[in-house]
């Protein structure tokens, strides 16, 4: 077999892999696996719920701050105009 056939038979040799790899299935889960799935998903909510409030929290914090800041500076002294 010479290089350059070798290299036309790449892309079909990946072509049957990737199509193999698309259409295999895994095997259902027990009823173990869904409890534990079902288990480790209401965790993950519980984490996103409390993630969310604590952001809510600090944006709010970062509101006030910045409403509190916001005064209007003057300077008291004017510019110096060069002649």
């Amino acid at each position: 077999m010479t290089a350059p056939k070798f290299w036309k038979l790449v892309p079909a040799l990946l072509a049957c892999c990737v199509f193999g790899l698309a259409y295999g299935k895994l095997p259902p889960l027990n009823d173990e696996q869904k409890a534990k799935a079902a288990e480790a998903k209401a965790k993950a909510d519980e984490a996103a719920k409390k993630d969310a409030e604590a952001l809510g929290k600090s944006q709010d914090r970062a509101a006030d701050n910045f409403k509190r800041g916001k005064t209007v500076k003057t300077s008291t002294t004017a510019p110096v105009k060069k002649p």
